[in-house]
C-alpha cells in the first residue's frame, strides 16, 4: 500500500471515552487531521465536534460516504461494528474499528477479506498487548518453562448497574465476545485452541435484553496441550474486584496480581516490573498514522483478532449446549 497524502483526513464514529482519546491523539499529530465525526445523540455529536474542531455529522452512514475523508475510526457500541466497516470499506476508506471487529466470527472473515481484495487497511484495536501487564507476561514467559496451566479472573463490582448497552446481550454480545481481550491475551501467548468448555449465567434486569450481574467461565485446552481457566464476571452480584493472571509452567509461577507481579519459584519470590496502562489508545492511534504514512508495521494483525473471536464464539455454544466444543476441525 502506498503512504497516504499528509494530513490524513480521519472520520471519527463515536463520542464516548475510546474516541474522546482518539480525538486528543489525532488534534496533537500534525499527520492528520479530524474532519468529521458522527455520534448516538445530536446534543453530544455537536458538543464533540465543538471540542475538536471538526464537523457533526447526522449519521455514520453519511460519514462513510464523504470524498474528503481516507480512515473511518469507529468507536460505538458493539453490534454497530460490523456495518459500519462494511459499508467504510465498501466506500475505499481505511478502517480502524475497537474489538470486537463484528459479533460473528463468518463475518469477521468476510470483512477481513474484503479489506484485503480493496488493499485498505482494517485494524481490529487490541490495546490489551501494548500494556504493561501483557509485555511483562510475554517477557517473562521464558521463565516459567513449558507452561501446564494459566488462570486469568476478572471481576468488576458495579452497584447500581447502569441501564447501558455493556449490560446489553444484543448491543454487547457473548460477554467474552464483547470482552474479546480477555481471549485475545491467550491465543497471543499460547496460540491454537484444540478444546473449549463453558458456562454461563445472566441476572436479568427489568428491562428485556437487559442484565444486572454476568458470570462467565470457560476453560480451553490449547493444541500445546497446556490448560487455561477464564473468568469474567461483572455487575450487582460482586462485593469485591479482581484483576489477576496466573501463569504455571515446569520452572516456577507467574503472578500478575492487579499492577504487581512477581515469579514464584518454591521459595524464591522475585518481584516483576510491570509497565503503566496510560496512554495506549494514544500508541495505538499514532502507529496507524505510522503504518498509513510510511509504511511501519502494526502490532496485530485482524486475522489474530478473528481466530480469537472463532474461540469465542466456540465459547458462546459451549455455554449453550453445556458441550465442550472442537476447534481443531
Amino acid at each position: 500500500m502506498k503512504p497516504l497524502p499528509l494530513p490524513v483526513r480521519v472520520g471519527l464514529v463515536g463520542t464516548g471515552f475510546a474516541a474522546k482519546l482518539r480525538a486528543e491523539t489525532l488534534q496533537g499529530d500534525d499527520r492528520a487531521t479530524l474532519v468529521a465525526v458522527a455520534g448516538h445523540t445530536a446534543m453530544k455529536t455537536e458538543q464533540f465536534a465543538q471540542t475538536y474542531q471538526a464537523e457533526a455529522i447526522g449519521s455514520w452512514q453519511q460519514l462513510v460516504e464523504r470524498n474528503d475523508i481516507d480512515l473511518v475510526m469507529i468507536s460505538l457500541v458493539n453490534s454497530a461494528h460490523g456495518d459500519i466497516v462494511a459499508r467504510s470499506l465498501q466506500a475505499g476508506k481505511h478502517v480502524v474499528v475497537e474489538y470486537p471487529l463484528c459479533l460473528d466470527a463468518i463475518a469477521a472473515k468476510e470483512l477481513i477479506s474484503l479489506a484485503s481484495q480493496r488493499q485498505l487497511l482494517l485494524h481490529v484495536e487490541h490495546i490489551e498487548l501494548l500494556g504493561g501487564l501483557h509485555n511483562a507476561l510475554k517477557a517473562s514467559l521464558p521463565e516459567a518453562g513449558e507452561v501446564t496451566y494459566a488462570r486469568y479472573a476478572t471481576i468488576t463490582p458495579q452497584r447500581p448497574v447502569p441501564l447501558k448497552w455493556t449490560y446489553n446481550l444484543n448491543l454487547f454480545g457473548f460477554p467474552f465476545v464483547g470482552a474479546l481481550s480477555r481471549l485475545h491475551r491467550f491465543t497471543d501467548l499460547f496460540g491454537s485452541v484444540a478444546t473449549v468448555s463453558a458456562q454461563a449465567r445472566f441476572w436479568e434486569a427489568s428491562e428485556p435484553d437487559y442484565y444486572t450481574a454476568c458470570l462467565c467461565t470457560a476453560q480451553l485446552r490449547f493444541t500445546s496441550g497446556a490448560i487455561a481457566d477464564l473468568i469474567y464476571g461483572k455487575g450487582d452480584q460482586f462485593s469485591k474486584g479482581e484483576r489477576k493472571f496466573e501463569v504455571h509452567g515446569e520452572k516456577g509461577t507467574l503472578i500478575f496480581d492487579g499492577d504487581r507481579g512477581e515469579l514464584v519459584r518454591l521459595d524464591e519470590v522475585t518481584p516483576l516490573s510491570v509497565g503503566t496502562r496510560r496512554g495506549l489508545f494514544a500508541r495505538d492511534t499514532t502507529m496507524v498514522l505510522d503504518y498509513l504514512t510510511a509504511g511501519k508495521p502494526l502490532y496485530v494483525e485482524p486475522t489474530a483478532s478473528a481466530y480469537t473471536l472463532k474461540v469465542a464464539d466456540a465459547v458462546r455454544r459451549a455455554a449453550q449446549t453445556q458441550e465442550t466444543i472442537s476447534l481443531e476441525n
